[in-house]
């Protein structure tokens, strides 16, 4: 583990349908989302930082903590404990044959999906105020492509290897080069619907 950080390239694989439902929560997720990018907080520092009430955020660290999402970080007493995530990003299982789990990874997703569209949204409402050269690095964009199975497995592979290189500056600091921001980059890649023929 990085001291007072999340663990470095660590993943969480969530099978339990209990802990997709109880992660799908907004404010867990926004938990867990600030614990990786700012380090440990206590829950007065999270409510701050999230319009949230301490109690509030207290309430949903600990049950963040009953399935092993996040954890007491070193220091602190009481309600000035701070807290950390147990990994670094959050995998979620596809393709189950559980209609429990998959409906549980479905609710998380949908959550997820709704919370990035809000982002995105923010960030077109206040893209005229920043500065020209983040208004020109911001990416919206799409692509039609026909692939396989295989290959678009590939290409998210590929994807996220490059993606990788830059993961170390979320729980380092000081790799950070002057003026870099934290920038959110999602990634959705799905078969279209079938066209008729």
């Amino acid at each position: 583990m990085t001291e007072g950080n999340a663990p470095e390239r660590t993943i969480t694989r969530l099978t339990d349908p209990r802990a997709l439902r109880a992660y799908a929560h907004p404010v867990r997720l926004a938990l867990i989302g600030l614990l990786r990018s700012e380090g440990p907080l206590t829950a007065t520092r999270a409510g701050e930082l999230l319009g949230e009430s301490s109690g509030t955020c207290s309430f949903h660290l600990r049950q963040l903590a009953k399935y092993g999402l996040v954890e007491e970080a070193a220091g602190g007493t009481g309600r000035e404990k701070p807290w950390r995530a147990t990994a670094q990003l959050t995998d979620v299982p596809t393709g189950t044959d559980d209609p429990e789990l998959a409906a549980a990874g479905e609710l998380l997703r949908s959550v997820l999906a709704q919370q990035h569209y809000a982002r995105l949204t923010r960030w077109f409402n206040r893209a005229p105020e920043e500065p020209a050269p983040w208004q020109e690095a911001a990416q919206f964009t799409d692509r039609l492509l026909y692939v396989t199975a295989e290959e678009l497995s590939e290409l998210g592979t590929r994807v996220a290897a490059l993606l990788d290189e830059y993961l170390d500056r979320l729980v380092k600091p000081e790799l950070r080069p002057d003026g870099a921001r934290l920038v959110s980059y999602v990634q959705f890649a799905f078969p279209d619907e079938p066209r008729l023929p």
